[in-house]
């Protein structure tokens, strides 16, 4: 069995709306993309194991979170129940000392205007992170070989000191950071989802032990816009160990299964000891926040061949908005580990 981390608490942060180039827009990430895959994983508890996760300690966030976003996040929750506040203010510089501790700082811990906090969104955070780690725990722990963490809100926007595109802790990166603490040499961090994971790269940029790589859409002009361009390889010691793969729109999946497979290559000669997946799936050929063309059978066929790796392997929840199909877009990918798991031995 698979085991799977979730906590009702995760649901009780729903955001109503974003501002998206200028527009006001339903938020897309609702409680129902982690209903729809709670629903699905529940529905199969042959291969799934739905538990609760451990909460995350304070030492694990800081060894990844300036204590500074740790503490606007917590800031948050002194909001009125029926408040929820928009960083609309982005001030940043050598000269300005944003305050933590107040809420009207927040654009200074932000870098969009599309991940709003209330009094909900720090519980909701702590939780999805305290999935990604109790689901490390469970691999590095030797209890299985494939553990997956509901994580929602997702996490690998997110970076040391900010938070943006719907992500609030690094929820992917504190599962890598929870498995280099726990002894490990060398890990791996493989991102599927169709947005760069900056969060990822910006955390661990400069770290020679933890091998970050991204397949995503191409941010000449997809979010997060910045970030995820192939020269990105990773700085000071970690130079050369941070590989981006940016694809065109509309790759289905024959295309990014050839795209996988040099990112797979580059994961195997790294060595790791263990693999993070940033499970997005976003990819897939429907969801309304991506632009690639994947369907379910496709992304059944990607964990195959990530799990065909044979390394110990934690799939930390991201994207995916498509919420009729999220469930079983998931499965598909989860059965799709395990199944090249065991094919590997």
């Amino acid at each position: 069995m698979i085991p799977c981390f979730f906590h009702p608490r995760q649901l009780k942060f729903k955001p109503n709306y974003e501002w998206a180039f200028g527009e006001k827009i339903d938020h897309p990430e609702t409680t129902a993309r982690a209903e729809g895959i709670l629903a699905a994983l529940e529905a199969d508890a042959q291969r799934f194991d739905v538990r609760r996760p451990t909460q995350i300690s304070e030492e694990a966030l800081l060894a990844v979170h300036d204590p500074r976003l740790l503490q606007m996040l917590r800031t948050a929750e002194g909001l009125r129940k029926t408040d929820t506040f928009y960083p609309a203010v982005f001030m940043r510089g050598t000269d300005i000392t944003p305050d933590p501790g107040q809420i009207s700082h927040a654009g200074s811990f932000c870098f969009d205007s599309g991940t709003p906090l209330n009094r909900e969104t720090w519980p909701a955070a702590r939780w999805s992170a305290s999935c990604a780690v109790s689901a490390a725990v469970a691999v590095a722990g030797g209890e299985a070989k494939v553990a997956y963490a509901l994580s929602r809100p997702p996490g690998h926007h997110a970076t040391t000191g900010l938070f943006g595109g719907y992500c609030y802790l690094a929820n992917s990166s504190l599962a890598a950071q929870s498995l280099r603490t726990g002894g490990a040499e060398r890990v791996a961090i493989l991102d599927i989802d169709v947005h760069h994971g900056n969060g990822s790269q910006e955390v661990f940029w400069a770290d020679p032990a933890v091998l970050t790589v991204s397949l995503h859409g191409d941010p000449t002009n997809f979010f997060p816009f910045f970030t995820g361009f192939a020269e990105e390889i990773g700085g000071g010691a970690g130079r050369g160990t941070n590989l981006n793969v940016p694809l065109p729109e509309g790759t289905d999946g024959q295309a990014y299964a050839q795209a996988l497979e040099g990112a797979l290559a580059r994961i195997a000669d790294f060595d790791p000891a263990f693999l993070v997946v940033a499970a997005g799936v976003d990819t897939y050929e429907r969801d309304p926040m991506g632009n690639f063309a994947l369907t379910t059978a496709d992304l059944g066929r990607v964990g195959e061949r990530i799990g065909a790796l044979g390394l110990p392997t934690v799939a930390v929840q991201e994207g995916g908005y498509y919420t009729p199909h999220i469930g079983r877009n998931v499965e598909a990918l989860l059965l799709g580990l395990a199944e090249g798991m065991s094919r590997r031995g």
